[in-house]
């Protein structure tokens, strides 16, 4: 049971941070928050990704990127450029590491206003970090896994990202349903996206990636990570642009 609430803790906690902080802010920018807020986020975000850390940079210029050329030869990450799921990914690793580390000409389109903060990024992204955080994954799981299949669930804790992105970026442009039509192939996975936060609404944020909410559209599409941020624009700690009204589906 303590494997399984760990497990669920990791799974939530980092897909909370990578669609609040890297999705959200980093690339679409639908909130602001102080600079002190920023950085202590940028910690958050390290703590719940742990060994899977995403810099903000890196992965707000390549989603940028991702609306730019959907579906296009240009395309970070797009099944229909891609053989098999591991080849988009690996594929993915090298464009993210190469636009982290500023080794590729990225248009300034891309990259205006991204957060980066490159000490902090050097240091999460490291592998004495990332080692660090798997060889505690490991101490975690062996005081206290009472079964072995329980051990099924480590690899998950070492590539929760990574799985994330196999989601949405794979089978969010293979499977569901459309609200709107489209020149790319994004798909809303879920009528209601209880597993990942409201990311699974990919059809609905292809057609208005300005907005905050990623639900709404339908009655059942209840984004539960636009319900946090208005909670924290409520209370002060961010604050939300005006671009959160619902919208009307076209088919």
């Amino acid at each position: 049971m303590t494997i399984l609430i760990f497990i669920i803790v990791l799974w939530y906690g980092g897909l909370f941070f990578q669609t609040f902080f890297l999705h959200r802010y980093a690339a679409h920018q639908t909130f602001t928050m102080s600079k002190l807020t920023e950085r202590i986020v940028f910690i958050l975000t390290w703590f719940f990704q742990g060994s899977n850390y995403l810099s903000a940079y890196g992965y707000g210029v390549m989603h940028r990127m991702h609306h730019a050329y959907a579906d296009t030869e240009k395309d970070p990450h797009s099944p229909k450029y891609d053989l098999t799921v591991f080849s988009m990914m690996w594929r993915t690793k090298n464009i993210y590491s190469q636009i982290n580390k500023e080794q590729i000409f990225v248009e300034p389109k891309f990259t205006k206003n991204v957060p980066q903060w490159k000490r902090f990024d050097a240091f999460a992204s490291s592998w004495y970090s990332r080692v660090a955080w798997g060889v505690g994954y490991f101490t975690f799981f062996a005081y206290f896994a009472t079964a072995w299949w329980q051990w099924l669930f480590f690899p998950v804790a070492l590539f929760m990202a990574p799985i994330h992105g196999v989601i949405i970026n794979w089978y969010g442009h293979i499977y569901g349903y459309v609200n709107f039509k489209s020149s790319d192939t994004s798909k809303n996975l879920f009528k209601f996206d209880f597993l990942m936060m409201g990311e699974g609404y990919h059809n609905n944020h292809h057609k208005h990636s300005s907005r905050a909410n990623f639900g709404g559209v339908r009655w059942h599409e209840l984004d539960v990570t636009y319900k946090i941020m208005q909670l924290l624009d409520l209370i002060g700690i961010i604050h939300l642009k005006p671009n959160t009204l619902v919208v009307k589906r076209e088919v």
